[in-house]
């Protein structure tokens, strides 16, 4: 009896150590973007990646979102823990500016990710310049933003906003997702849409591969893009190739700025640095499932970042002798 005793009491002392190290790994959330999106894959991608490996003490649960101005506010309630969002967006929430009127300083960086770029799509029988001053020269024409709080509206109203444009009197302004927003353009419900995401976009390849010639993707002049970064220069040309979607048969002159992978503060610095590494080590990985990361190199992780680095980012970098910025220091 005391045989069996002895082996009960070893597998009770097993199945709680075996409890203990399931209670240990925490599942953190990864709020992203719209489907139709770039936010979203990467997102899932990273979070695959981390399921993949096994090797942290963490799990990650990509989820979709409206964008950067849910993303802030599922942030601020620690309702995720991750996040993708505009550079602007970091920018704004940091700071307490723009849109959001309360500074977030629990925010943290842990790299730029790829180019969010700005793909200001209008019929091209509307268009005069080719520029996106085009807008304001559309005597109320029924024009997609975004979804409602998602980083496109946001950004899109700022833009316009730096240019002069009149959205309230120049544009009849419709409220759709990505993939809404290629049906309302092919129905004709809608004569154009902001769609800002890293290329190649499927909802703006599956726009030309239905419009082709008919519909445009407006550029960005010298004066424009100056005029853009005025309050945060965090904007600068970017040049989409002939071929970069469906139909497009020359390259085309627009702008972006970068998307940024943040945390909150309060996340643990084993934690930060091993999805930091995971990141980095696993880069060639993350550019075969989606061609926008393929700009992405550990040279160029911070730049475009207006938020201090998480320490757990921090020492990655460090180890990696990266040169940091004085302003992405830890305060």
């Amino acid at each position: 009896m005391s045989r069996f005793t002895a082996i009960g009491v070893l597998l009770v002392c097993l199945i709680s150590a075996c409890s203990d190290g399931m209670s240990d790994q925490r599942t953190y959330v990864l709020t992203t973007g719209t489907t139709g999106g770039t936010f979203y894959p990467v997102g899932v991608a990273l979070s695959t990646l981390v399921s993949a490996k096994g090797e942290q003490g963490f799990s990650l649960t990509a989820i979709s979102s409206a964008g950067s101005m849910e993303n802030i506010k599922l942030l601020r309630d620690n309702q995720a823990q991750f996040g993708l969002i505009l550079g602007t967006f970091a920018a704004w929430a940091y700071e307490g500016d723009g849109p959001i009127s309360a500074p977030q300083p629990h925010l943290r960086s842990i790299s730029a990710m790829w180019p969010n770029v700005e793909h200001f799509v209008l019929r091209s029988d509307l268009v005069i310049d080719g520029t996106i001053s085009d807008l304001g020269k559309l005597e109320g024409e029924r024009y997609s933003i975004g979804m409602r709080n998602s980083g496109a509206e946001h950004t899109g109203f700022y833009i316009l906003d730096a240019l002069g444009i009149d959205y309230n009197k120049d544009l009849s302004i419709a409220y759709l997702g990505y993939g809404p927003s290629t049906n309302a353009l092919q129905d004709g419900n809608i004569v154009g849409m902001n769609v800002p995401a890293g290329p190649p976009v499927t909802a703006i390849a599956r726009a030309y591969a239905l419009q082709g010639e008919r519909m445009t993707i407006l550029g960005f002049s010298e004066a424009e893009l100056t005029a853009i970064n005025q309050q945060f220069p965090l904007w600068d040309f970017y040049e989409l190739p002939a071929g970069t979607y469906p139909r497009q048969e020359k390259p085309i002159t627009t702008a972006y700025s970068s998307n940024v992978f943040v945390v909150r503060d309060d996340v643990s610095e084993e934690v930060v640095y091993d999805m930091t590494k995971l990141l980095w080590d696993n880069l060639a990985t993350l550019q075969e499932i989606h061609s926008a990361t393929k700009s992405m190199a550990i040279e160029k992780a911070l730049k475009g970042i207006p938020v201090p680095l998480h320490k757990g980012a921090l020492r990655y970098y460090k180890e990696q002798q990266v040169k940091i910025p004085e302003h992405l220091l830890n305060e």
